[in-house]
């Protein structure tokens, strides 16, 4: 994989010459029919005002993204989703690329790690305290396939929900064998178990951390190829991070080797201020590789959608929010191959 990043073409990609049989690696779009049907009624004509015409700019935008096609990585990447610093957008960025990446037909995997339990909620999935969590896979050795739910509007998005019960496991942990490799197994094993089943290899695996640096999180570094790291667009933009490249950086001598920061995301980004575009600067300049051309607005529409358990893609599949995270998603893409 390559640590440069060269700046994707959202554009309409051009009239296909190549046959069928060139086309094999992309795979077409396995999506709900409520979710075809919200789109196909969003792309119903508008009236001829200011607000309609950017949101039928939106909307062809949107289409244009989900023309372009996206080819499957050659390996499974299982992105770590971290920020110490909270309300950042961790766990909107890890339900709306997995969402987004769902869309482009790839088959992807969402781990709840955080005791919230936010990314089960956004993706519609029971967390009760009585349902099978990632804290019985941690603390308890169950295997993922008796944790991992199928997510209900999208065929080929799979989630192993979290609940409070994970609360206490950054205690029960610390006395345990293996304790920092525990979710590295257990993905390990799953794995085995999909090949076993005749199940469709997973293409991305997101998972959601906390906004701390325990066991939890390190679990996720540890089980982890790639890190992603969401950043607020504000004044404190990068308070906190550089502990956070300290325990990185700890994780790669002592435990995996293999991990490396391979994106940051621009999150909460309101184009109208100079501070965002100052904040955007800045954190191009110390991190000119891995920043995301890409950048997610603030948006009504992100805020809104974990409240009707739904990812911004499938709540308001054209909304400002979706393109940005459909872009960011075929963008992480590109950049992996």
């Amino acid at each position: 994989m390559s640590s440069s990043l060269t700046p994707p073409d959202f554009g309409l990609p051009p009239e296909p010459a190549a046959s069928p049989q060139s086309q094999s690696p992309d795979r077409g779009r396995r999506v709900s029919r409520e979710t075809l049907e919200k789109i196909e009624r969003s792309s119903a004509a508008a009236p001829n005002t200011p607000v309609a015409k950017d949101v039928m700019s939106e909307k062809k935008i949107f289409n244009r993204l989900m023309e372009k096609p996206v080819k499957t990585p050659a390996e499974t990447r299982i992105f770590t989703i971290s920020n110490q610093k909270g309300g950042v957008g961790k766990t909107s960025t890890a339900v709306n690329l997995a969402a987004a990446l769902a869309l482009k037909g790839m088959n992807v995997l969402v781990v709840d790690n955080d005791p919230q339990g936010n990314a089960s909620t956004a993706l519609n999935i029971e967390h009760s305290t009585d349902i099978n969590s990632t804290y019985d896979v941690l603390i308890d050795d169950m295997p993922l396939a008796d944790v991992v739910t199928k997510a209900p509007d999208l065929e080929n998005l799979w989630v192993a929900p979290a609940n409070i019960d994970l609360a206490g496991a950054e205690i029960e942990l610390v006395s345990m064998v293996a304790r920092e490799t525990r979710l590295k197994t257990a993905l390990a094993d799953y794995a085995t178990y999909r090949e076993r089943e005749g199940l469709p290899r997973l293409d991305y695996i997101f998972i959601d951390c906390p906004p701390s640096l325990g066991l939890l999180t390190i679990n996720a570094f540890v089980a982890a190829r790639e890190v992603l790291i969401p950043i607020q667009a504000e004044y404190y933009a990068l308070e906190g991070l550089s502990q956070l490249l300290k325990n990185i950086s700890m994780i790669q001598k002592h435990l995996n080797s293999e991990l490396f920061i391979s994106t940051i995301m621009l999150t909460m980004f309101d184009g109208r201020t100079n501070l965002a575009a100052q904040v955007a600067e800045e954190v191009r300049g110390h991190f000119p590789d891995q920043v995301l051309d890409a950048v997610i607005p603030r948006s009504v529409r992100i805020s809104e959608a974990p409240s009707y358990q739904q990812t911004v893609l499938t709540y308001d599949p054209q909304s400002t929010g979706s393109v940005a995270y459909l872009k960011a998603a075929i963008e992480i893409a590109i950049k992996g191959k």
